[in-house]
């Protein structure tokens, strides 16, 4: 069910960010697609289309993301941590102009809460590929400019929404390469009690390495996931 929510007349702005997101709108602003996945969005139009927010704030720590763990009773990506978002809806507008940055703002009001009044939406990164949901995500970055509590809201698609530092994302002890059932191999980071792997992990790792953020890790450590994951 859709909240009525503060999205109406969203745009993009670079104005008044703090100096430390310069390397993030950069790295936005120049990545090309096959720089952050090798799965692109189907030639044929296919795929649902959705979005989320990468949230910027800054926290007693600096710089930090915002995310979420899925509910473990979902049918997709159950119990995984994850960016806020999820799919359009027809009143988000149309998917290949302003609907994404709607549908990120109202995703991320749906699941945690979060005013979006106080979100300065400043990029958008080429859409993805989700092969095992279908999902053709935007993912909209934003800068937490006046910071809301944000919390669980429906237990039943959320089990809890969280602050990471960056400092921790960018911290080598807290990286490792996560290793799946089917042989496929990922990035993956152990923060916040929360073993952060898949398509958020895949996005957070492109954008701390053409941020020029990346400290050297060690790849070569592994986290094995289970048949279930």
């Amino acid at each position: 069910m859709t909240r009525a929510s503060h999205t109406q007349g969203v745009t993009l702005s670079k104005d008044g960010l703090p100096s430390w997101l310069d390397p993030v709108v950069h790295a936005v602003e120049t990545v090309e697609p096959r720089q952050l996945s090798r799965f692109l969005p189907p030639a044929n139009g296919a795929g649902r289309q959705s979005a989320v927010l990468i949230l910027f704030g800054e926290g007693e720590r600096g710089p930090e993301l915002l995310l979420m763990e899925r509910a473990s009773s979902l049918r997709s990506h159950a119990g995984q941590p994850s960016f806020p978002g999820g799919a359009l809806d027809p009143e988000d507008g149309d998917p290949h102009g302003d609907g994404p940055l709607r549908a990120a703002l109202r995703e991320a009001e749906e699941e945690t809460g979060l005013d979006p009044s106080g979100v300065q939406l400043f990029g958008v990164l080429p859409k993805l590929y989700i092969p095992v949901s279908g999902f053709v995500v935007t993912p909209v970055l934003g800068w937490w400019r006046e910071p809301t509590p944000v919390g669980v809201v429906d237990p039943n698609e959320t089990a809890r929404v969280f602050t990471v530092p960056v400092a921790d994302l960018t911290d080598p002890d807290n990286r490792a390469t996560t290793v799946h059932p089917s042989g496929h191999r990922g990035p993956a980071f152990l923060v916040e009690s929360a073993l952060v792997w898949g398509f958020t992990a895949g996005i957070i790792d492109r954008l701390l390495h053409y941020a020029s953020w990346e400290r050297p890790w060690d790849r070569e450590k592994q986290v094995p996931l289970d048949w279930r994951a």
